[in-house]
């Protein structure tokens, strides 16, 4: 099947899809909405992998939350990064990244600081085993940049890949930074209610973009306040055309491009 759009950073391997995850996938499939389920543990990992299929996609890694000793927003417990572990699901077809891995410090302590970065550089070395680009985790106190400008250093010193910054809630000057290092950014319906990163939407290069729902958080204008899924991400490429003053079909089309220059999907 051809599909028309890419969600490139989605959770259908969550707990949230429980009971319906069949017919998300089926009506999904349908609609030409192809996703990739990111995993942030060993649970969702392997649940990741579990679903694979036509259009469904998947990344293994362990989430900096969880690295760095603390539980996750959805409950789940901390983890060690087990390599062996990692390796074995990563070798998958189908499996696109690592990750999601990287620096959280909405909620740190020096020792979970220490804790994530440790784990952040493990799943670099994995992704440069393995020539699979990383799927970035970045997340700061607001109007704080200190989590970006450390994760592009860790990246600087150990990364032989490129990657995305998933969720991207930086400024113009640190998207920058990423694009000059190659490495793609991601917007989520956010952009459809909040208007903190119009002015980088708009001056990014088409090129190093990507739409996401990080579903099921985040709905976009007009599914807020219901379950976000990955269907809802023609809601984002409509934003970010619009933002952009540009065509939607040259977006949309960019952006297929895009996944499929980064993540080796096949949307044919």
């Amino acid at each position: 099947m051809s599909f028309k759009y890419i969600d490139v950073h989605t959770h259908v391997n969550l707990d949230a899809f429980k009971e319906d995850f069949r017919e998300v996938a089926e009506h999904t499939h349908d609609e030409g909405v192809a996703y990739i389920n990111v995993g942030t543990g060993k649970d969702t990992s392997a649940r990741a992998v579990e679903l694979l299929g036509d259009g469904v996609y998947a990344t293994v890694g362990l989430h900096p939350v969880r690295a760095g000793g603390q539980h996750d927003d959805d409950g789940t417990p901390p983890e060690t990064f087990d390599r062996t572990y990692y390796e074995g699901l990563a070798k998958r077809d189908g499996v696109v990244a690592i990750g999601e891995c990287g620096f959280d410090y909405f909620r740190v302590e020096k020792e979970t600081k220490a804790k994530q970065e440790e784990a952040f550089i493990l799943q670099i070395e994995l992704a440069n085993d393995l020539g699979k680009p990383l799927m970035l985790h970045i997340r700061d106190v607001k109007g704080n940049m200190a989590a970006y400008e450390d994760a592009i250093a860790v990246l600087k010193a150990h990364a032989k890949v490129l990657g995305n910054v998933h969720f991207f809630a930086g400024t113009y000057e640190i998207a920058k930074k990423f694009w000059d290092m190659g490495y793609t950014t991601s917007f989520t319906g956010v952009i459809t209610f909040a208007h903190e990163y119009d002015e980088t939407v708009k001056n990014a290069p088409l090129d190093m973009l990507h739409a996401e729902t990080d579903a099921p958080y985040v709905a976009p204008v007009p599914f807020r306040g219901h379950r976000n899924e990955p269907l809802h991400v023609r809601a984002v490429y409509k934003r970010i055309a619009e933002l952009r003053g540009e065509d939607e079909e040259i977006v949309r089309t960019q952006l297929l491009k895009n996944a499929t220059r980064l993540f080796k999907v096949d949307l044919s």
